[in-house]
């Protein structure tokens, strides 16, 4: 089966060739979050069967290049658990192996590897880090995951901690800020304004709504269902005071008019034909017919100070959010998306339609343009800071607009941030979160120890004994009170001693790659801001901190 390349990249043979391979994810976030992912650069920390997984779903979509910060040489045990890694290597270098064989999935993709451990790059240059789009740790010691993670936080830099031993796993998302413009909503509303037109629409509406009457079976039937609520909807206001139908009884009552403009068979009068449009018009009418308003995530970006108080060093976003405040303020509106759902109807009227919408989207954004080359020339900002299609991808999407705001690990670990949701966790038998203390437990374990708890058998007890210490102390800094039973569960993640498990490593890689890719992109929701994995469960639970 031959594919179909996306539209997006231009017909040169060589970017032809580059959308046949990349066809799939382009279909999911477009030729712009494919040159995002392109120009992105990713340093993992550890090249561990967990992380060579994280890399491997990062470098076949065609990541731009990748950074292994590995001080470790390959052994026995990392063969057995990591396909990425071959035995005859054995006592090289673990990050340069795992480097190469890597890039031999994507040869677009570069790399390189620093056989150095993450406590002498702390120490020698901080400033390593920040030239990362992203950073990924795979068993990190707390301490020096702190140091990290203060230095990331700094830049706005995401740091992405993933972790798994034996048959649990966890991934913890540290990111001070992030805004996702192209969410892409399990369901999305068509935005037809049909309670607030502007006179171009109601003028093709009108004229539309006049001649169903006289219209064949043909025509009458595949009428676009905007024209039918609209003809339907101005009926129901001149009988109620102006006002749409509020609630489910007077909505229940419009869905019954609008069945009485279906046409009747002619054989039979008492039978209504069969018009999918009137069915599709019935079907959008809880969602269609709602008064215009501004959603709470939206209206609390467009209030938010950095989008009030711009300055030379603001973000593209926020130059753009500050203009479409200004628009919502004059127009007491968004800006019209431009988009037409699918529907049942004849290409002219359908095209027809599209059009006066688009155009009315078109603008809507050339007066927020507007706004922005003011706001550009007032405070000095680079003019090519706010691209036109930037505009136009915010504007469509400016109903789903999202703002992420998350917890540092200084401050989780001190006991601040929103620990209720990892309490509540705690109380309910059903929930891993207590696997989740007990696996940062380990973490400072060994930055106290220098080793991991239950590295060989006859340790087991004994480490148990010091894990159990720790552990307690953990949860009184942060100020969380375990249930009981944890002893069980501190000796069940002794007796695992670290070991790797290619499975959870797999599932938890895979996951996580996920995570990095909205965030190199751009699209889609993050997780917020921590998911536990219990492979023998197959149990997975979201925490936030």
């Amino acid at each position: 089966m031959s594919s179909t390349p996306s539209p997006g990249l231009p017909n040169s043979p060589v970017q032809s060739e580059k959308a046949k391979r990349y066809d799939r994810q382009l279909r999911l976030w477009g030729d712009h979050g494919q040159k995002a992912l392109e120009h992105a650069s990713v340093c993992l920390v550890n090249a561990t069967a967990t992380g060579t997984e994280i890399l491997k779903s990062l470098v076949l979509p065609g990541v731009g290049s990748f950074t292994i910060l590995d001080p470790n040489k390959l052994t026995g045990e990392d063969v057995g658990n990591n396909f990425f890694l071959d035995s005859e290597c054995i006592g090289m270098s673990r990050g340069e192996v795992a480097m190469r064989l890597l890039l031999e999935m994507n040869h677009e993709v570069r790399g390189d590897c620093v056989q150095e451990s993450i406590e002498q790059v702390l120490e020698s240059n901080k400033d390593f880090f920040t030239s990362f789009n992203l950073v990924v740790t795979c068993g990190v010691p707390e301490k020096s995951l702190l140091t990290l993670s203060k230095v990331l936080w700094e830049e706005n830099i995401p740091l992405l901690v993933v972790k798994t031993s034996g048959f649990l796993g966890y991934i913890r998302l540290q990111v001070r800020e992030h805004y996702i413009v192209e969410t892409h909503p399990d369901s999305r509303t068509a935005d037809l304004r049909l309670d607030s037109l502007w006179p171009e629409l109601e003028a093709w509406l009108e004229s539309q709504a006049q001649s169903m009457d006289t219209m064949n079976k043909q025509q009458h039937s595949h009428t676009p269902y905007p024209v039918i609520l609209y003809k339907f909807l101005k009926a129901w206001r001149s009988d109620h005071n102006g006002n749409i139908p509020a609630n489910f009884k007077e909505k229940r009552e419009f869905k019954e008019l609008v069945k009485t403009g279906i046409l009747k068979r002619e054989n039979n009068s008492e039978i209504d034909e069969d018009e999918e449009n009137f069915d599709e018009a019935i079907r959008a009418v809880n969602t269609v017919i709602v008064p215009a308003s501004i959603p709470d995530n939206t209206m609390k970006i467009l209030n938010d100070e950095c989008a009030v108080s711009l300055s030379s060093k603001s973000k593209s976003f926020w130059v753009i959010a500050n203009a479409v405040k200004q628009f919502v303020e004059l127009e007491k509106r968004l800006p019209v998306e431009g988009l037409l759902p699918d529907m049942f109807s004849d290409s002219a009227r359908y095209v027809e339609l599209h059009n006066v919408y688009r155009e009315r989207a078109n603008q809507d954004i050339e007066a927020i343009l507007k706004t922005i080359h003011q706001t550009i020339e007032s405070i000095n900002i680079p003019r090519d800071l706010v691209t036109e299609s930037e505009v136009r991808r915010f504007c469509k999407e400016s109903r789903y607009i999202r703002l992420e705001r998350g917890c540092s690990l200084e401050t989780e670990y001190n006991g601040g941030g929103n620990l209720q949701s990892l309490q509540c966790g705690l109380e309910d038998p059903d929930s891993d979160a207590l696997y989740y203390l007990v696996l940062r437990a380990v973490d400072r374990y060994t930055s106290e120890f220098g080793s991991i708890p239950g590295e060989t058998d006859t340790e087991v007890e004994s480490d148990t004994v010091k894990l159990k210490s720790i552990f307690t102390r953990l949860c009184s800094e942060a100020g969380l009170h375990p249930p009981p039973g944890q002893d069980d569960h501190i000796h069940e993640v002794c007796r695992f001693g670290g070991a790797e498990l290619h499975s959870v490593a797999a599932f938890l890689g895979g996951c996580a790659a996920h995570e990095c890719i909205k965030l190199l992109t751009g699209q889609f929701v993050p997780l917020d801001n921590i998911v536990l994995y219990n492979a023998s469960t197959s149990n997975v639970s979201p925490f936030k901190v």
